[in-house]
Parts: structure tokens; C-alpha cells; sequence
């Protein structure tokens, strides 16, 4: 999602919640605690130098069970951050604690705002001879003849 998406969002929203993919919910007293840009300069795997800027919201569940983080105070902190930090309409990124500090991308359902996972990916797959591996089918077990006994053939 993009910055210009969530602007258009929050400007009609009645509450602004969000949602991890897993169906776990991120307390409504949440607070934004900073909306910024993160440029990441780097080389990939193939050599090539690549550029990725991104907005950055992260939310931090707190202590302060009386806060709840109204659609137009978020729209105030973005169009600030927009104006001192010189924000382009980036895509945005989320940061949320989980297990350690984690990194999502952002959905839209409607309803909630989704963390979307985020996945890795070699992004010179022809520079490391990387290639797409065929998907195997599943194979039922259960119905052969010597399934899983000794000299079976399934271990």
C-alpha cells in the first residue's frame, strides 16, 4: 500500500485498527511512535547496486490502555512527516514487535489495516544460476501396499 492509499483510507475511517495475517489483532491502544523513510542502498547476490526507499510506520503496543489512535491524528503525524521529511508517495512498511522487531508490508480488508508478511528472495536468480525448482506432487502414503514398514521404501 501506498502513502496515498492509507491518506484516502483514514480520511473516511471511523477507527483505525490492524490485523496480523494470523488473525492476531494489535491492541486498539497502540501507539504510531514513527513515520519516516528508510533507503536501504545495497548490492545484490549478482553484483548489481540497488536503491529501496520505503515509508516507515512502526507501532508499538503499550502500557497506556487509555489510547486509542483516532484516523485523523494518524493523518496529521503523515502529512507532517510528508512536509519535514519530504515524503514521496511511497510504498509502506510496518515494523511491529513479534518475536523480534518485525517488518510488513500493508494491506487494506475494508475493516483493518493487515501487517502483511514480508518474504526474502534472491533477486539475481539468473547471475546465481538459481532456478525455479518443479513443484512435486503430494504422494498418499497411507494407501501402499508396504507403507511405512520396515523395507517399505518410505523412509
Amino acid at each position: 500500500m501506498k502513502l496515498s492509499e492509507i491518506k484516502t483510507i483514514l480520511a473516511t475511517a471511523e477507527a483505525v485498527n490492524f490485523q496480523v495475517e494470523n488473525g492476531e489483532t494489535v491492541p486498539e491502544h497502540f501507539h504510531v511512535t514513527e513515520v519516516g523513510v528508510i533507503t536501504k542502498d545495497f548490492i545484490d547476490c549478482g553484483g548489481k547496486v540497488r536503491h529501496e526507499k520505503v515509508a516507515n510506520f512502526q507501532l508499538w503496543d503499550a502500557d497506556d490502555y487509555e489510547h486509542r489512535l483516532k484516523a485523523g491524528k494518524l493523518l496529521n503525524i503523515i502529512s507532517l512527516s510528508e512536509k519535514v521529511l519530504g515524503m514521496e508517495d511511497l510504498e509502506i512498511e510496518v515494523e511491529y514487535q513479534s518475536g523480534t522487531i518485525g517488518k510488513y508490508d500493508l494491506g487494506f480488508d475494508g475493516t483493518n489495516f493487515l501487517l502483511l508478511a514480508k518474504q526474502t528472495a534472491c533477486l539475481a536468480r539468473e547471475a546465481c544460476g538459481v532456478e525455479d525448482a518443479p513443484k512435486k506432487g503430494m504422494v498418499n502414503l497411507a494407501g501402499a501396499a508396504n507403507s511405512c514398514t520396515p523395507g517399505g521404501g518410505c523412509c
